[in-house]
């Protein structure tokens, strides 16, 4: 049985432990909300959005309109992986990372094997991973969660959207979680570029044809671009609140954890302090008897 002084030092590690996990959940709650609130009210404008600028795109086939809806063979590959700067929000990073390295071998093997799969990353977490093991980040943007505004955030869609029209890369896929509730998210792989083409039952419910005003050209190369900005800005959203409710419900089971081990070494302190009384009666006893004889 260990000594009263492990038991008490134990103690006191756990409960300041506590004191840490305890306050990392209230700060983890506080930006979920605002990152829960920011995201529900703009996911349904995006879908919204995200529809109309399928069904145009859809209108512009063959046209040669938008260059952002041309299909082309796929010779270069560009993933956005989307993860945390910070660790300790359970196994949200690692999912990002082992659905990222799978994605991306479940391509033509060949991409990866001759380096015609390039990375962005967003996140330290993903950034250190996929340098240290020699994949090809072109670009990290790290910093971008010290500024969570629309105008931080475009000029990384921007960047993407021109690498896909001048032809550097073929396809954009993005890999985020999208926030479903504080204890659930949901891990999505997303095409990002080219636009890709609304599903079967939801383009029966839209035309075609547009009566375009101003003009179509105006129209295409204002709504098309802003469009697919927001489109990006949701899903960082997304990860963002996503991460925070991670790192919440991780907090809370480590916070929950540490009380049930304080129960346990409050048990054993007593049960350790109760023998050491014992014993010392017991010598108290043995010291009389024996002063007796």
């Amino acid at each position: 049985m260990p000594n009263l002084k492990e038991v008490r030092i134990r103690i006191a590690s756990v409960q300041s432990t506590q004191q840490i996990t305890s306050a990392m959940k209230m700060v983890a709650a506080s930006k979920l909300r605002k990152g829960q609130n920011a995201i529900l009210q703009l996911r349904p404008y995006a879908k919204k959005l995200r529809e109309i600028l399928q069904n145009l795109t859809a209108s512009l086939e063959g046209s040669g309109e938008s260059i952002y809806s041309t299909h082309r063979e796929i010779k270069k590959v560009l993933v956005v992986v989307m993860a945390s700067n910070r660790g300790l929000c359970g196994a949200f990073n690692s999912n990002v990372i082992r659905t990222s390295v799978k994605h991306m071998q479940g391509n033509d093997p060949s991409l990866l094997e001759t380096g015609r799969i390039g990375m962005i990353t967003i996140g330290k977490k993903a950034t250190d991973f996929f340098r240290k093991n020699h994949y090809q980040v072109i670009e990290s943007h790290d910093e971008i969660y010290n500024s969570m505004t629309f105008d931080a955030v475009a000029p990384i869609a921007e960047s993407l959207m021109a690498r896909y029209a001048s032809g550097e890369y073929d396809r954009v896929d993005i890999i985020y979680n999208q926030f479903r509730s504080a204890a659930v998210q949901r891990l999505v792989v997303e095409q990002f570029l080219p636009v890709p083409p609304m599903e079967s039952e939801a383009a029966q419910k839209f035309q075609s044809d547009y009566l375009f005003e101003p003009d179509k050209h105006r129209i295409v190369t204002e709504l098309i671009p802003r469009s697919l900005k927001i489109q990006f800005f949701k899903d960082l959203l997304d990860s963002y609140a996503s991460e925070m409710g991670a790192r919440m419900t991780a907090m809370h089971q480590a916070t929950d954890n540490a009380s049930e081990l304080l129960k346990d070494l409050k048990l054993s302190y007593n049960k350790a302090r109760q023998a050491a009384i014992t014993k010392e009666l017991l010598e108290i006893v043995t010291g009389a008897e024996a002063l007796k004889g």
